[in-house]
């Protein structure tokens, strides 16, 4: 069988190893005198071959990865913590990470660029201005009272729950060659004009977030949070979702990013759910897609790093080695190239070019061609990335990934509107 794999279970290049633990079975944790390996549990996304290189050249490191689906990871550290030394979580897991016990508090002490994380996820704001926090925003779970603490903390302290690396403000991608005109709102994804045409994201906790966006823009609701819809929300939700799949609006539910790039690129459809990287990869075809700004914003999502409770001694030395490097500037510029945004834009700064910074970052136009990571062309000299400057995104965020309280009836309701 093979195993789908969504934006959190794509390498972004190619070349990461597979393990036993990656198939499902723990591998012991037996390593040479002085050998430097971490067991990676995540989707790795936000690693691969060039990322590998640097850390080893640099540090000495290797990650032996443990890939997996974002809903896996969760399995896992639930489950079986002694399998991995560091996870590469989400921070709408957290709400069921933390209570298990099984992942540590992260000391703020060893962390280098601690200090320099984006307000974003410490204080919910961009240059003094607050964010929308709807949904599982980080700013409500970055803190835990205590290293073995099962709760999280309102206030300050050593001891967070994640060390942040990535983050982003998603919305929907279009074929503006095919569409033709402007699209301006997230109501658009189920407009019969797109019949047939239109995609949304098979992964519950995020698509139950780009259904209420939709459901909101059509005006027929108002959630007081739509992160933690009760029953009867869930139910209303799934109801629009399910007439609008019988009356044929979807050509597919993707939970495959390269499912997500096909159907664009083919023109199967038009609007979808989308990531960044994505749509560099149907740009870097030479194909038009927009990462289209909508006036009602953007849902968020941010990862990061947590020790597994069982990584001790030498093992949590070894990640936080890897974790103070990750956060050192390489990587972040590599994933500020994919439209992504580090936690620490201080030093993916000094891994940009100042053309690239200006692009990516300020919402300048390009001074010159824009490449992606990969070499090939992604913007040309005079455009703008869709969306404009961080502090706009960012600054447009109208909710974030969640889990609601209702996880489980949402899930079980979801998979019904699948099979509808």
């Amino acid at each position: 069988m093979t195993r789908k794999i969504d934006r959190r279970t794509m390498l972004k290049a190619t070349g990461a190893s597979v393990t036993l633990a990656g198939l499902g079975l723990a591998s012991p944790v037996v390593h040479s005198a002085n050998e430097k390996v971490v067991r990676y549990l995540g989707t790795a996304t936000t690693m691969g071959s060039e990322i590998d290189k640097k850390l080893f050249e640099d540090t000495g490191i290797k990650v032996k990865y443990i890939p997996v689906t974002t809903d896996e990871v969760t399995k896992r550290v639930l489950t079986q913590p002694n399998s991995f030394d560091i996870v590469d979580t989400e921070y709408f897991s957290l709400p069921k990470l933390v209570p298990s016990g099984n992942i540590l508090g992260m000391d703020s002490k060893r962390i280098k660029e601690f200090d320099n994380i984006s307000t974003t996820h410490t204080l919910g704001e961009i240059g003094g201005k607050k964010i929308g926090d709807q949904g599982t925003a980080p700013k409500k779970v970055f803190y835990l009272k205590d290293q073995f603490s099962s709760e999280f903390s309102t206030e300050p302290t050593r001891w967070a729950t994640l060390i942040p690396t990535v983050f982003n403000a998603d919305t929907l991608g279009i074929r503006p060659d095919i569409i033709k005109r402007p699209i301006s709102s997230w109501a658009e994804l189920l407009n019969p004009e797109f019949k047939g045409k239109a995609s949304i994201l098979n992964i519950p906790s995020i698509g139950i977030m780009d259904a209420a966006m939709v459901v909101e823009a059509m005006g027929e609701y108002k959630y007081p949070d739509k992160g933690n819809m009760t029953r009867d929300e869930i139910d209303m939700t799934i109801k629009i979702l399910i007439e609008a799949k019988k009356a044929g609006q979807f050509r597919a539910l993707w939970s495959d990013f390269n499912e997500s790039v096909n159907l664009m690129a083919s023109g199967e459809v038009v609007i979808q759910s989308m990531w960044s990287p994505a749509i560099t990869a149907v740009r870097t075809q030479g194909i038009p897609c927009v990462y289209q700004p909508l006036k009602e914003g953007y849902r968020a999502w941010a990862v990061g790093f947590a020790l597994s409770a069982a990584t001790k001694g030498y093992q949590a030395d070894v990640c936080y080695e890897f974790i103070n490097w990750y956060l050192s500037g390489f990587v972040g510029g590599y994933l500020n190239r994919q439209g992504y945004y580090s936690a620490v834009p201080k030093t993916a700064k000094e891994y940009m070019a100042d053309y690239e910074w200006d692009y990516w970052m300020k919402g300048k136009p390009a001074a010159q061609d824009i490449m992606a990571p990969d070499g090939k062309k992604l913007a040309g000299a005079g455009e703008v990335r869709d969306g404009g400057s961080f502090e706009k995104r960012m600054g447009g965020v109208a909710c974030w990934n969640a889990t609601m309280d209702e996880n489980r009836y949402m899930v079980r309701k979801w998979n019904e509107f699948v099979a509808a």
